[in-house]
């Protein structure tokens, strides 16, 4: 046990040097974590590390799924629904197809349902790769919202494809009618039980007497509870964990304090720096393990396999945006009138930013060690193989050259959509008309009276002194005492109203969500200052 425990720490130790090293050289933590696992692999003596399929599914899946559809803007989501919805099962059901076409063609002894295997596991693109590669770089919007988006939803297209691809083998049947039918129960329910879990959420932040500390607790068993229904139904968990963040995350503005923002964000934000850099550096470690019983395969084959495999899956990744970005344009009147143009640069990007990662090597693990009758899983090593292989090159190789199409595409923002810092000064605007409109309406005699509610007015007019300025200099005799109450009670009622008027922003599509959010955070950070002033 307490080795279990210094090598869980080792990882984590180690984890937290690469990330700050990759920090220092500019490269995106999950590449130099993956890199860095691969190297400490080599490390003679170091104990084979054996992750178990179902602890990174049970474990790791639930909360990262969550805390990406927590921050991802549903508002967007609906928007580029049709080019999400051609990324997440569209091009995953086309590339896990000729990926099973070319490897039964190519390798010798698989067959078309380990092809089919095979390709649902390495079809789905990373979610975190994508977003810390891209974080920092000015791309459009759009690329990212889709990406994100794709990302939130390939997982569950994947997995169904996976699961009837593993039944087939086991079997020797496939039947496509079956597999169809039961896709779209097995996703619609888990939609379903995602968002009836939500609402039960729901009920609790707003109607129990919760605090911070509860909130932040319940926020993690959500994922969990979501994800364990569903798939207690064999229905798909991946899906019930997006629908119910997106739908607290929408109305988390309603159920959730200044306070609990705060912690909740703070604590979200380490928990998941954490996961996600103990899932890619495991990844590097598991190159022991790919490269054990390849049998009747020499290191050669199975790497030349691999690298074709990759080849294959970036080229279909490319092909397939083109299309996808305009012959839906091509053939409707009101995507050309409603949509600007992506241009080439765009669906370029987006098609070089498929780098797999934490689903795929959790998929290839999870394929069993033995058949139904006792016999050994065909071609499991190699399929280990190729997975780890495929995750390599793609999040390295594509990982590290991104930033640098990036630049030379000089891709730039088509959408029409006002600057961020435009966006901020509009939306500080209305929130200060707001706050002065409530003033002069609500509190005219306290204007009059009391100088401390008059410096508010002045400040939010003027952008000048702060809060606490004024607070430092008072003398607190019992008058003064009274004052600065009235003062705090005027200033968090304002605040509300500045509230306020962030929910009918976020109603408008004028200001895009991550802006108000920033918005929103300020508003917080005002709220605790006054909640740690003396009264």
């Amino acid at each position: 046990m307490h080795e279990k425990i210094l090598l869980v720490l080792g990882l984590l130790f180690a984890m937290l040097l690469l990330v700050m090293l990759g920090q220092k050289l500019r490269i995106s933590y999950p590449i130099f974590l993956v890199l860095g696992g691969l190297a400490l692999s080599f490390i003679p003596g170091l104990p084979h590390i054996i992750i178990d399929p179902d602890l990174i599914f049970l474990i790791f899946l639930p909360p990262l799924l969550y805390e990406a559809a927590w921050y991802t803007s549903w508002r967007e989501f609906w928007r580029w629904k049709r080019p999400i919805g051609l990324l997440a099962f569209g091009l995953v059901f086309f590339t896990s197809t000729i990926v099973a076409y070319v490897s039964r063609a190519v390798i010798p002894g698989f067959t078309l349902a380990l092809g089919f295997l095979l390709g649902g596991i390495i079809s789905p693109p990373d979610a975190v790769a994508a977003t810390s590669v891209l974080k920092g770089i000015k791309v459009p919007r759009r690329v990212t919202a889709i990406l994100e988006g794709e990302s939130l939803i390939n997982d569950a297209s994947s997995l169904i494809v996976f699961r009837f691809a593993l039944a087939a083998v086991v079997s020797g049947t496939f039947a496509w009618q079956q597999a169809a039918t039961t896709f779209l129960l097995v996703s619609g329910m888990g939609i379903v039980v995602g968002l009836a879990v939500a609402h039960g959420f729901y009920l609790i932040h707003r109607y129990l007497p919760t605090t911070p500390s509860i909130n932040t607790v319940l926020t993690f068993l959500a994922p969990y509870a979501m994800y364990l229904l569903a798939e207690e139904f064999h229905f798909s968990g991946v899906l019930a964990v997006v629908s119910g963040g997106l739908l607290m995350s929408f109305h988390s503005h309603r159920v959730f304090d200044a306070n609990t923002r705060l912690q909740t964000s703070n604590v979200w934000a380490s928990v998941g720096f954490v996961l996600n850099g103990l899932v890619f550096i495991l990844i590097g470690l598991q190159l022991p393990m790919a490269m054990e019983g390849l049998g009747s395969y020499s290191l050669q084959q199975a790497i030349t396999y691999g690298l074709l495999i990759s080849g294959i899956i970036i080229v279909i990744r490319l092909l397939w945006m083109y299309p996808a970005a305009f012959v839906p344009r091509w053939w409707s009147y009101n995507i050309r009138s409603t949509e600007p143009s992506p241009g080439w640069q765009a669906p370029l990007v987006m098609g070089w930013a498929g780098m797999r990662g934490v689903v795929s090597l959790a998929s290839a693990l999870s394929v069993p060690l033995l058949l139904a009758n006792g016999q050994a899983f065909p071609q499991r090593n190699l399929i280990l193989f190729i997975t780890f292989v495929v995750i390599l090159v793609t999040l390295v190789f594509q990982g590290l050259t991104l930033p640098l199409l990036i630049r030379l595409t000089g891709i730039s923002n088509t959408d029409e959509q006002m600057p961020a810092e435009e966006q901020e000064a509009g939306i500080r605007l209305r929130l200060r008309q707001a706050a002065l409109a409530h003033l002069d309406q609500r509190y005219s005699t306290d204007l009059e009276q009391n100088e401390l509610i008059r410096a508010l007015q002045q400040r939010m007019q003027a952008e000048a002194q702060r809060t606490g300025n004024l607070l430092e200099a008072l003398d607190y005799d019992e008058s003064k005492r009274q004052a600065l109450q009235r003062y705090h009670h005027v200033l968090l009622d304002v605040l509300q109203v500045q509230r306020e008027e962030l929910a009918v922003l976020r109603r408008q599509d004028v200001f895009e969500d991550h802006m108000l959010r920033h918005q929103e955070a300020q508003l917080d950070l005002d709220e605790a200052k006054i909640s740690h002033m003396p009264h």
